[in-house]
């Protein structure tokens, strides 16, 4: 059996894109967040890994040796408002942390980088000076890179969530990358995704709701810690769960019960909400992977994830070309 590639995730949030790498054969030799909560659920999970929290500007590799010259460096990092791109805002924190992560680059001398962000990092005219300074950087330290986007319902997730993606190889491996293709000939519907998690504690028309809500959800969005509670996005996005039936408005505490009465009506108000818990089957994290926290911060965790199954892909196109014959 090959030998695990290693890697350093930053940015780990709840877990999801280290998740996806170790099922594709990645152990992690640290993971970086500054988060408190993160820390624990990450620790709560996989209690042998090493987590650091520290700011990412912050860390300097030197002090933690394990982490130089690894397979990979991974992060799932924070969403780059387009007022940073257009460079409105100098002290941008999402900015600042996609910076250091490519810095980063410059100690660590991965053999890969995959970043994981929005869409528009990587179609956007807004984004062009970013894109120019990553590639400028990368090209500097010997990285070839294929920027791309993925849709996350391709690949089982039940969640229509479209995810900006940069993988930089050093050049012997460049060639040998191909970014991954969809894994599933059809889009999960919620209602398909929840069927189950409705039923578990009786209630009569679960089967009824889930054959109507026919659509894969929305993005997930975690939302800031500057707001108020969990909901689940914005105007328009709260009108897609309405038709499938869901009051997007907050987060139940429990799934409906065996006395619950489905009103089947068309206002918002009345319409059933779902859990944190099935907010993570949403974002197709594996039923046992525990995040902790209240309900606000479980949820936020959990749509500022990468769902593992798309971290999973990627890990595996990524260790296909770290195996390849060029591989030292």
């Amino acid at each position: 059996m090959a030998d695990r590639l290693r890697f350093v995730d930053i940015c780990s949030g709840a877990g999801g894109l280290a998740s996806g790498l170790e099922s594709a054969g990645f152990s992690p030799v640290l993971l970086l967040d500054n988060k408190l909560q993160a820390c624990e659920t990450l620790l709560a999970n996989r209690p042998h890994w090493s987590v650091v929290r520290e700011d990412l500007v912050d860390f300097l590799p030197e002090e933690h040796p394990e982490t130089l010259d690894v397979d990979l460096l991974s992060a799932g990092l924070p969403r780059v408002k387009s007022s940073a791109a257009v460079r409105r805002s100098d002290s941008d924190q999402e900015l600042r942390l996609l910076t250091a992560a490519v810095y980063l680059v410059h100690s660590i001398q991965p053999r890969a980088l995959l970043l994981e962000n929005l869409p528009a990092l990587v179609e956007s005219p807004a984004y062009a000076g970013i894109r120019d300074f990553i590639q400028s950087e990368l090209t500097h330290l010997g990285y070839g890179f294929r920027w791309f986007v993925l849709n996350a319902a391709d690949f089982g997730v039940p969640q229509e969530r479209r995810q900006g993606i940069l993988v930089a190889l050093k050049k012997p491996w460049l060639d040998a990358f191909t970014p991954p293709e969809p894994t599933v000939d059809a889009h999960v519907p919620v209602g398909r995704a929840l069927r189950r998690s409705m039923r578990a504690r009786g209630w009569r028309d679960a089967d009824a709701w889930a054959a109507q809500a026919l659509s894969v959800a929305p993005t997930l969005v975690g939302g800031s810690d500057n707001r108020g509670g969990a909901d689940l996005g914005p105007s328009g996005t709260k009108r897609a769960w309405a038709r499938m039936g869901v009051n997007a408005g907050s987060l139940a505490d429990e799934v409906p019960g065996a006395e619950y009465r489905w009103p089947r009506s068309a206002d918002p108000a009345q319409m059933l909400k779902i859990t944190v818990d099935q907010a993570a089957l949403l974002q197709s994290f594996p039923p046992e992977w525990h995040i902790t926290g209240k309900k606000t911060a479980r949820y936020r965790q959990i749509g500022h994830a990468t769902p593992p199954p798309v971290g999973g892909a990627l890990g595996a196109a990524i260790a296909t070309a770290l195996n390849s014959p060029g591989r030292t």
